[in-house]
Protein backbone atom coordinates (compact mmCIF):
# COMPACT_ATOMS: atom_id res chain seq x y z
CA UNK A 1 0.00 0.00 0.00
CA UNK A 2 1.24 3.47 -0.88
CA UNK A 3 2.38 5.65 2.03
CA UNK A 4 -0.05 8.58 2.66
CA UNK A 5 2.73 11.09 1.97
CA UNK A 6 3.35 9.44 -1.40
CA UNK A 7 -0.36 9.26 -2.17
CA UNK A 8 -0.88 13.00 -1.56
CA UNK A 9 2.17 13.92 -3.65
CA UNK A 10 1.20 11.63 -6.54
CA UNK A 11 -2.39 12.86 -6.58
CA UNK A 12 -1.36 16.53 -6.65
CA UNK A 13 1.34 16.11 -9.29
CA UNK A 14 -0.95 13.95 -11.44
CA UNK A 15 -3.72 16.56 -11.25
CA UNK A 16 -1.34 19.35 -12.22
CA UNK A 17 0.09 17.28 -15.07
CA UNK A 18 -3.38 16.34 -16.37
CA UNK A 19 -4.38 20.00 -16.50
CA UNK A 20 -1.08 20.91 -18.17
CA UNK A 21 -1.49 18.21 -20.82
CA UNK A 22 -5.00 19.48 -21.54
CA UNK A 23 -3.71 23.02 -22.00
CA UNK A 24 -0.94 21.78 -24.27
CA UNK A 25 0.42 24.40 -26.59
CA UNK A 26 -0.56 27.27 -24.34
CA UNK A 27 2.15 26.35 -21.86
CA UNK A 28 5.69 27.76 -21.75
CA UNK A 29 8.20 25.82 -23.83
CA UNK A 30 9.97 24.44 -20.76
CA UNK A 31 6.79 22.85 -19.45
CA UNK A 32 5.94 21.37 -22.86
CA UNK A 33 9.44 19.93 -23.03
CA UNK A 34 8.95 17.95 -19.84
CA UNK A 35 5.38 16.91 -20.64
CA UNK A 36 6.55 15.39 -23.92
CA UNK A 37 9.63 13.68 -22.43
CA UNK A 38 10.12 9.99 -23.04
CA UNK A 39 12.83 7.34 -23.01
CA UNK A 40 14.21 6.28 -26.42
CA UNK A 41 11.89 3.67 -27.93
CA UNK A 42 14.74 1.32 -28.82
CA UNK A 43 16.48 1.37 -25.44
CA UNK A 44 16.96 -2.02 -23.81
CA UNK A 45 16.63 -2.87 -20.13
CA UNK A 46 19.80 -2.32 -18.13
CA UNK A 47 20.55 1.21 -19.32
CA UNK A 48 21.92 3.92 -17.03
CA UNK A 49 19.75 6.96 -16.36
CA UNK A 50 22.04 9.94 -15.79
CA UNK A 51 20.25 13.15 -14.82
CA UNK A 52 21.71 16.67 -14.88
CA UNK A 53 19.19 19.40 -14.24
CA UNK A 54 20.69 22.11 -16.48
CA UNK A 55 23.80 23.38 -18.28
CA UNK A 56 26.14 23.53 -15.29
CA UNK A 57 25.36 19.99 -14.21
CA UNK A 58 25.61 18.72 -17.79
CA UNK A 59 29.13 20.09 -18.12
CA UNK A 60 29.87 18.42 -14.80
CA UNK A 61 28.40 15.13 -16.07
CA UNK A 62 30.88 14.79 -18.93
CA UNK A 63 33.59 12.96 -16.98
CA UNK A 64 31.13 10.54 -15.41
CA UNK A 65 29.41 9.93 -18.75
CA UNK A 66 32.76 9.06 -20.29
CA UNK A 67 33.46 6.53 -17.52
CA UNK A 68 30.09 4.88 -18.11
CA UNK A 69 30.58 4.78 -21.88
CA UNK A 70 34.09 3.38 -21.55
CA UNK A 71 32.50 0.54 -19.53
CA UNK A 72 30.22 -0.13 -22.54
CA UNK A 73 27.11 0.88 -20.66
CA UNK A 74 24.10 2.29 -22.52
CA UNK A 75 23.47 5.78 -21.12
CA UNK A 76 20.54 8.15 -21.48
CA UNK A 77 21.06 11.65 -20.08
CA UNK A 78 18.08 13.78 -19.09
CA UNK A 79 17.92 17.47 -18.32
CA UNK A 80 15.15 19.78 -17.19
CA UNK A 81 15.72 23.04 -19.09
CA UNK A 82 15.64 24.28 -22.68
CA UNK A 83 19.23 25.43 -22.35
CA UNK A 84 20.20 21.96 -21.18
CA UNK A 85 18.48 20.35 -24.17
CA UNK A 86 20.31 22.70 -26.52
CA UNK A 87 23.66 21.79 -24.97
CA UNK A 88 22.83 18.06 -25.12
CA UNK A 89 22.04 18.39 -28.82
CA UNK A 90 25.52 19.85 -29.34
CA UNK A 91 27.49 17.48 -27.10
CA UNK A 92 25.90 14.01 -27.20
CA UNK A 93 27.58 12.99 -30.45
CA UNK A 94 30.95 14.33 -29.25
CA UNK A 95 30.77 12.41 -25.99
CA UNK A 96 29.51 9.22 -27.65
CA UNK A 97 32.34 9.15 -30.24
CA UNK A 98 30.43 6.88 -32.58
CA UNK A 99 29.80 4.13 -30.04
CA UNK A 100 26.02 4.35 -30.28
CA UNK A 101 25.70 4.14 -26.51
CA UNK A 102 24.60 7.68 -25.58
CA UNK A 103 21.35 9.55 -26.03
CA UNK A 104 19.82 12.58 -24.38
CA UNK A 105 16.45 14.15 -23.78
CA UNK A 106 14.15 15.94 -21.39
CA UNK A 107 13.45 14.91 -17.81
CA UNK A 108 9.79 13.92 -17.41
CA UNK A 109 7.08 15.26 -15.17
CA UNK A 110 7.15 13.28 -11.90
CA UNK A 111 3.76 11.61 -12.29
CA UNK A 112 2.92 8.02 -13.35
CA UNK A 113 2.05 9.04 -16.92
CA UNK A 114 5.24 11.04 -17.33
CA UNK A 115 7.46 8.24 -16.04
CA UNK A 116 5.76 5.35 -17.85
CA UNK A 117 8.05 5.16 -20.87
CA UNK A 118 11.18 5.28 -18.69
CA UNK A 119 10.16 2.04 -16.98
CA UNK A 120 8.98 0.18 -20.07
CA UNK A 121 12.51 -1.23 -20.24
CA UNK A 122 13.80 -0.34 -16.77
CA UNK A 123 17.20 1.24 -16.14
CA UNK A 124 19.98 -0.53 -14.30
CA UNK A 125 20.57 2.53 -12.09
CA UNK A 126 19.49 6.15 -11.71
CA UNK A 127 22.31 8.63 -11.08
CA UNK A 128 21.56 12.31 -10.48
CA UNK A 129 24.01 15.15 -10.03
CA UNK A 130 23.89 17.45 -7.00
CA UNK A 131 20.31 17.62 -5.63
CA UNK A 132 17.47 15.99 -7.52
CA UNK A 133 14.93 14.41 -5.17
CA UNK A 134 11.76 13.51 -7.07
CA UNK A 135 9.44 11.54 -4.75
CA UNK A 136 7.44 9.57 -7.30
CA UNK A 137 10.47 8.66 -9.41
CA UNK A 138 12.43 7.49 -6.37
CA UNK A 139 9.45 5.45 -5.14
CA UNK A 140 9.09 3.69 -8.50
CA UNK A 141 12.82 3.00 -8.65
CA UNK A 142 12.75 1.59 -5.11
CA UNK A 143 9.78 -0.68 -5.82
CA UNK A 144 11.72 -2.19 -8.74
CA UNK A 145 14.95 -2.54 -6.75
CA UNK A 146 16.82 -0.09 -9.00
CA UNK A 147 19.70 1.79 -7.30
CA UNK A 148 19.01 5.47 -6.65
CA UNK A 149 22.20 7.51 -6.41
CA UNK A 150 23.11 11.16 -5.94
CA UNK A 151 26.67 12.15 -6.90
CA UNK A 152 28.40 15.44 -6.14
CA UNK A 153 25.55 15.77 -3.66
CA UNK A 154 24.92 19.31 -2.51
CA UNK A 155 22.27 20.66 -0.17
CA UNK A 156 21.57 24.31 0.51
CA UNK A 157 20.16 25.80 3.68
CA UNK A 158 17.06 26.74 1.68
CA UNK A 159 16.42 23.06 0.89
CA UNK A 160 16.82 22.05 4.51
CA UNK A 161 14.52 24.82 5.74
CA UNK A 162 11.45 23.46 3.94
CA UNK A 163 8.50 22.78 6.22
CA UNK A 164 5.00 21.36 5.82
CA UNK A 165 4.24 18.94 2.98
CA UNK A 166 7.25 20.12 0.96
CA UNK A 167 9.58 19.20 3.79
CA UNK A 168 7.89 15.82 4.28
CA UNK A 169 8.17 15.00 0.58
CA UNK A 170 11.84 15.95 0.55
CA UNK A 171 12.64 13.80 3.58
CA UNK A 172 10.61 10.86 2.35
CA UNK A 173 12.45 11.02 -0.98
CA UNK A 174 15.88 11.26 0.67
CA UNK A 175 15.14 8.19 2.79
CA UNK A 176 14.77 6.18 -0.43
CA UNK A 177 18.24 6.95 -1.78
CA UNK A 178 20.62 4.01 -2.13
CA UNK A 179 23.75 6.16 -1.98
CA UNK A 180 24.71 9.81 -1.64
CA UNK A 181 28.23 10.76 -2.68
CA UNK A 182 28.39 14.20 -1.03
CA UNK A 183 30.77 16.83 -2.28
CA UNK A 184 31.56 18.37 1.13
CA UNK A 185 31.00 17.65 4.86
CA UNK A 186 28.22 20.24 5.18
CA UNK A 187 26.21 18.65 2.38
CA UNK A 188 26.84 15.19 3.83
CA UNK A 189 25.41 16.36 7.15
CA UNK A 190 22.44 17.88 5.34
CA UNK A 191 21.57 14.62 3.60
CA UNK A 192 22.05 12.80 6.90
CA UNK A 193 19.56 15.13 8.58
CA UNK A 194 17.03 14.32 5.83
CA UNK A 195 17.37 10.62 6.57
CA UNK A 196 19.46 9.41 3.61
CA UNK A 197 20.70 5.97 4.75
CA UNK A 198 24.11 5.73 3.06
CA UNK A 199 26.32 8.81 2.68
CA UNK A 200 30.00 9.13 1.86
CA UNK A 201 32.29 12.01 0.92
CA UNK A 202 33.45 12.03 -2.67
CA UNK A 203 34.87 15.51 -3.17
CA UNK A 204 33.74 18.08 -5.68
CA UNK A 205 33.52 16.84 -9.28
CA UNK A 206 34.02 20.41 -10.44
CA UNK A 207 37.66 19.99 -9.45
CA UNK A 208 37.99 17.08 -11.89
CA UNK A 209 36.25 18.55 -14.91
CA UNK A 210 37.76 17.35 -18.18
CA UNK A 211 39.48 19.92 -20.37
CA UNK A 212 36.84 22.09 -22.05
CA UNK A 213 35.96 21.61 -25.68
CA UNK A 214 38.23 23.87 -27.75
CA UNK A 215 36.78 27.03 -29.18
CA UNK A 216 36.01 27.12 -32.88
CA UNK A 217 38.62 28.06 -35.45
CA UNK A 218 36.85 31.39 -36.00
CA UNK A 219 38.17 32.56 -32.63
CA UNK A 220 41.53 32.94 -34.37
CA UNK A 221 40.32 36.23 -35.88
CA UNK A 222 39.52 37.61 -32.41
CA UNK A 223 42.97 36.56 -31.14
CA UNK A 224 44.67 38.37 -33.99
CA UNK A 225 42.47 41.44 -33.72
CA UNK A 226 42.97 41.73 -29.95
CA UNK A 227 46.59 40.59 -29.96
CA UNK A 228 48.54 42.29 -27.18
CA UNK A 229 45.43 43.83 -25.63
CA UNK A 230 44.49 43.01 -22.03
CA UNK A 231 41.19 41.13 -21.80
CA UNK A 232 38.84 40.78 -18.83
CA UNK A 233 36.60 37.70 -18.97
CA UNK A 234 33.57 38.20 -16.71
CA UNK A 235 31.73 34.90 -16.52
CA UNK A 236 28.47 33.66 -14.98
CA UNK A 237 27.28 37.17 -14.16
CA UNK A 238 23.89 37.70 -12.56
CA UNK A 239 21.47 40.60 -12.85
CA UNK A 240 23.15 43.77 -11.64
CA UNK A 241 26.66 42.41 -12.07
CA UNK A 242 26.88 43.37 -15.74
CA UNK A 243 26.41 47.00 -14.72
CA UNK A 244 29.07 46.65 -12.04
CA UNK A 245 31.55 45.06 -14.46
CA UNK A 246 30.85 47.66 -17.16
CA UNK A 247 31.37 50.56 -14.73
CA UNK A 248 34.70 49.15 -13.55
CA UNK A 249 35.81 48.30 -17.10
CA UNK A 250 35.06 51.81 -18.35
CA UNK A 251 36.90 53.36 -15.41
CA UNK A 252 40.00 51.24 -16.05
CA UNK A 253 40.08 52.10 -19.76
CA UNK A 254 41.38 55.56 -18.86
CA UNK A 255 44.61 53.78 -17.84
CA UNK A 256 44.35 50.86 -20.30
CA UNK A 257 42.76 52.25 -23.50
CA UNK A 258 42.97 48.89 -25.30
CA UNK A 259 41.27 46.96 -22.48
CA UNK A 260 38.75 44.46 -23.91
CA UNK A 261 35.89 42.61 -22.25
CA UNK A 262 34.30 39.19 -22.76
CA UNK A 263 31.01 39.13 -20.87
CA UNK A 264 29.11 35.86 -20.28
CA UNK A 265 25.78 36.14 -18.39
CA UNK A 266 24.86 33.08 -16.34
CA UNK A 267 21.29 32.55 -17.57
CA UNK A 268 20.56 32.20 -21.29
CA UNK A 269 17.16 33.81 -20.77
CA UNK A 270 18.99 37.07 -19.94
CA UNK A 271 21.18 37.18 -23.06
CA UNK A 272 18.92 39.58 -24.94
CA UNK A 273 18.36 41.83 -21.92
CA UNK A 274 22.13 42.15 -21.42
CA UNK A 275 22.62 42.88 -25.13
CA UNK A 276 19.99 45.63 -24.88
CA UNK A 277 21.67 47.04 -21.77
CA UNK A 278 25.06 47.21 -23.50
CA UNK A 279 23.50 48.90 -26.52
CA UNK A 280 21.83 51.49 -24.27
CA UNK A 281 25.24 52.25 -22.76
CA UNK A 282 26.67 52.90 -26.22
CA UNK A 283 29.08 49.97 -26.11
CA UNK A 284 30.69 48.61 -29.28
CA UNK A 285 29.70 44.95 -28.99
CA UNK A 286 29.93 41.74 -30.98
CA UNK A 287 27.65 38.84 -30.07
CA UNK A 288 29.00 35.30 -30.18
CA UNK A 289 25.63 34.06 -31.42
CA UNK A 290 25.78 36.31 -34.49
CA UNK A 291 27.72 35.40 -37.64
CA UNK A 292 31.33 35.50 -36.50
CA UNK A 293 33.61 38.34 -37.58
CA UNK A 294 36.23 36.62 -39.75
CA UNK A 295 38.48 39.64 -40.37
CA UNK A 296 40.84 40.49 -37.46
CA UNK A 297 40.53 44.17 -38.39
CA UNK A 298 36.82 44.01 -37.56
CA UNK A 299 37.68 42.85 -34.04
CA UNK A 300 39.96 45.84 -33.57
CA UNK A 301 36.81 47.95 -33.72
CA UNK A 302 34.95 45.87 -31.12
CA UNK A 303 35.47 46.48 -27.41
CA UNK A 304 33.21 43.78 -25.99
CA UNK A 305 32.26 40.24 -26.90
CA UNK A 306 28.91 39.18 -25.44
CA UNK A 307 29.35 35.44 -25.00
CA UNK A 308 25.70 34.44 -25.52
CA UNK A 309 26.38 30.83 -26.50
CA UNK A 310 26.21 27.68 -24.39
CA UNK A 311 29.17 25.72 -23.09
CA UNK A 312 31.93 28.03 -24.40
CA UNK A 313 32.76 29.90 -21.20
CA UNK A 314 35.20 27.34 -19.68
CA UNK A 315 37.39 27.58 -22.80
CA UNK A 316 36.82 31.32 -23.25
CA UNK A 317 38.41 32.00 -19.87
CA UNK A 318 41.66 30.96 -21.54
CA UNK A 319 41.41 34.03 -23.79
CA UNK A 320 41.61 36.36 -20.81
CA UNK A 321 44.30 38.29 -19.01
CA UNK A 322 42.23 37.96 -15.85
CA UNK A 323 38.84 36.62 -14.86
CA UNK A 324 35.90 37.77 -12.79
CA UNK A 325 33.58 34.99 -11.61
CA UNK A 326 30.05 36.28 -11.12
CA UNK A 327 27.40 35.35 -8.62
CA UNK A 328 29.32 36.60 -5.60
CA UNK A 329 28.71 40.35 -5.86
CA UNK A 330 24.98 40.55 -6.53
CA UNK A 331 24.11 36.89 -5.93
CA UNK A 332 24.00 34.60 -2.92
CA UNK A 333 26.27 31.67 -3.71
CA UNK A 334 28.89 32.41 -6.36
CA UNK A 335 29.91 30.17 -9.25
CA UNK A 336 32.72 27.78 -10.09
CA UNK A 337 36.12 29.53 -9.79
CA UNK A 338 38.09 26.54 -11.08
CA UNK A 339 37.15 27.21 -14.70
CA UNK A 340 39.42 30.28 -14.97
CA UNK A 341 41.94 29.17 -12.33
CA UNK A 342 42.75 26.14 -14.49
CA UNK A 343 44.12 28.54 -17.12
CA UNK A 344 46.55 30.09 -14.66
CA UNK A 345 45.07 33.58 -14.94
CA UNK A 346 44.40 35.90 -11.99
CA UNK A 347 40.87 35.23 -10.81
CA UNK A 348 38.61 37.40 -8.64
CA UNK A 349 35.33 36.37 -7.01
CA UNK A 350 32.81 38.22 -4.84
CA UNK A 351 32.34 37.60 -1.11
CA UNK A 352 29.03 35.71 -1.44
CA UNK A 353 30.66 32.47 -2.57
CA UNK A 354 29.03 30.11 -0.06
CA UNK A 355 28.02 27.46 -2.63
CA UNK A 356 31.69 26.99 -3.57
CA UNK A 357 33.40 27.39 -0.22
CA UNK A 358 35.10 24.00 -0.54
CA UNK A 359 36.85 25.25 -3.70
CA UNK A 360 37.34 28.94 -2.91
CA UNK A 361 39.10 28.53 0.43
CA UNK A 362 41.93 26.20 -0.71
CA UNK A 363 42.41 28.20 -3.92
CA UNK A 364 42.54 31.41 -1.90
CA UNK A 365 45.07 29.90 0.52
CA UNK A 366 47.24 28.85 -2.43
CA UNK A 367 47.20 32.35 -3.89
CA UNK A 368 45.31 31.25 -7.00
CA UNK A 369 42.18 33.27 -6.25
CA UNK A 370 41.20 36.52 -4.54
CA UNK A 371 37.90 37.27 -2.81
CA UNK A 372 37.18 40.93 -3.48
CA UNK A 373 34.58 43.31 -2.12
CA UNK A 374 32.68 45.33 -4.71
CA UNK A 375 34.26 48.58 -3.47
CA UNK A 376 37.75 47.17 -4.07
CA UNK A 377 37.14 45.67 -7.48
CA UNK A 378 38.69 48.46 -9.59
CA UNK A 379 41.88 48.55 -7.54
CA UNK A 380 42.28 44.77 -7.56
CA UNK A 381 41.76 44.55 -11.33
CA UNK A 382 44.25 47.37 -11.87
CA UNK A 383 46.80 45.54 -9.75
CA UNK A 384 46.17 42.27 -11.59
CA UNK A 385 46.52 43.95 -15.00
CA UNK A 386 49.90 45.34 -13.99
CA UNK A 387 51.27 41.97 -12.88
CA UNK A 388 49.46 39.41 -15.08
CA UNK A 389 51.67 37.57 -17.60
CA UNK A 390 51.18 38.26 -21.28
CA UNK A 391 49.26 35.66 -23.21
CA UNK A 392 51.43 33.85 -25.72
CA UNK A 393 54.41 31.44 -25.66
CA UNK A 394 54.66 29.74 -22.29
CA UNK A 395 51.02 30.39 -21.47
CA UNK A 396 50.50 26.63 -21.18
CA UNK A 397 52.85 26.46 -18.17
CA UNK A 398 50.02 26.50 -15.65
CA UNK A 399 50.72 25.65 -12.00
CA UNK A 400 49.04 22.58 -10.60
CA UNK A 401 45.94 22.87 -8.46
CA UNK A 402 46.38 22.66 -4.68
CA UNK A 403 46.64 19.15 -3.28
CA UNK A 404 43.24 17.76 -2.39
CA UNK A 405 41.38 19.43 -5.26
CA UNK A 406 41.51 16.41 -7.52
CA UNK A 407 40.56 12.76 -7.47
CA UNK A 408 36.81 13.25 -6.98
CA UNK A 409 35.90 11.61 -10.29
CA UNK A 410 37.94 8.47 -9.61
CA UNK A 411 36.58 8.19 -6.09
CA UNK A 412 32.99 8.68 -7.26
CA UNK A 413 33.46 6.10 -10.00
CA UNK A 414 34.80 3.52 -7.54
CA UNK A 415 31.79 4.10 -5.27
CA UNK A 416 29.36 3.65 -8.17
CA UNK A 417 30.75 0.41 -9.53
CA UNK A 418 29.15 -1.96 -6.98
CA UNK A 419 25.72 -0.61 -8.03
CA UNK A 420 26.32 -0.98 -11.77
CA UNK A 421 27.10 -4.72 -12.07
CA UNK A 422 29.66 -3.95 -14.78
CA UNK A 423 30.47 -7.57 -15.54
CA UNK A 424 27.03 -8.11 -17.00
CA UNK A 425 27.29 -5.11 -19.32
CA UNK A 426 30.95 -4.87 -20.32
CA UNK A 427 31.04 -7.18 -23.30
Amino acid sequence: MMHPTDAIYTALVSLAATVARAVGRGLPAGWRLRLEAGAPEDIQAGWIWLHAVSVGELILAKGLAEKLLDARLRVHITTGTLAGIELLSQRCAQWDQGRGLLSGGAFPVDDPAGLRSFFRNPPRAFIALETELWPNLLRQLEVRGIPRIIVNGRLTARSLDRTGLGGKWLRHAAERLSLVVARDPESAEGFRSLGAPQITLGGNLKADLPSPNPLGASWGALRLGWHGDPVIVAGSTLEGEEGLVLTVWERLRSMHPSLRLILAPRQPRRFQAVADFLAEQGCVVARASDPWLEDPRQWQNKDILLLDTLGDLPAAYGEGTLALVGGGWRGTGGHNPLEPVRWGIPTLIGPAFGNFRDLVEPLQAAGRLKVVEESELSAEIQSALETAPNRGPGWDKIPALPEGLSGALEKTWSLLQPFLHLQAYSS
